[in-house]
C-alpha cells in the first residue's frame, strides 16, 4: 500500500483548513493546530514553504497567520504534493537499480504511476475538497467565508 509522507498531508490539511474555516482574518497556525491537530513543529514549516511557492500569504502582527494566496478553485493539490516534494522524496538518497529489469521495467512502471497521480491530483482542487467538507456536514465557523469567485 502507497502511503503519503505526513508532511505531505499535513500540508494539503492546512490549506484546507485555512480555505474552509477562512474568513476576513487570517487563520492562525494555533488554529489549524487545535483542529487538525498537527504539531506545531511540523506545521510553520510546511506553511512557510506554501508562502514561499505562492499558495498561501502570510499575514504578520499580533492578529496575523495565513490566507490563500489566490481562489481556492485555482490551487490543486497536485500543485501541494509538488511544493512538498512528496512523490520523490528519497530519490536522490537511493541508488539506482543496476539490473536491467530495475533500470528498464520497474523504475518507468514507478514513473508512469507517479505521473498519473499526479495528474489526477492536479484534476482536485482545494475548492472541490472545501464543498466536499460542507456535503458530509463538517462545522464551519459562523464568520463571513472569503470568496474570490466573480
Amino acid at each position: 500500500m502507497l502511503r503519503l509522507p505526513r508532511k505531505m498531508m499535513f500540508a494539503v490539511e492546512a490549506v484546507l483548513d485555512i480555505a474552509f474555516h477562512g474568513s476576513i482574518r487570517p487563520v492562525q497556525s494555533s488554529e489549524i493546530t487545535s483542529r487538525q491537530g498537527i504539531p506545531r513543529r511540523y506545521l510553520e514549516q510546511v506553511l512557510q514553504q506554501l508562502v514561499r511557492a505562492g499558495v498561501l500569504a502570510g499575514v504578520r502582527g499580533p492578529r496575523g497567520g495565513y490566507r490563500l494566496a489566490r481562489e481556492r478553485r485555482r490551487i490543486s493539490v497536485g500543485e501541494i504534493v509538488r511544493v512538498l516534494g512528496a512523490l520523490d522524496q528519497g530519490r536522490d538518497d537511493e541508488p539506482d537499480s543496476g539490473s536491467d529489469l530495475g533500470r528498464l521495467v520497474v523504475q518507468p512502471l514507478w514513473q508512469q504511476m507517479e505521473e498519473e497521480c499526479l495528474s489526477r491530483l492536479d484534476a482536485i482542487t482545494i475548492d472541490d475538497l472545501c464543498r466536499q467538507a460542507a456535503d458530509r456536514g463538517i462545522a464551519r465557523p459562523a464568520t463571513e467565508i472569503v470568496d474570490f469567485s466573480i
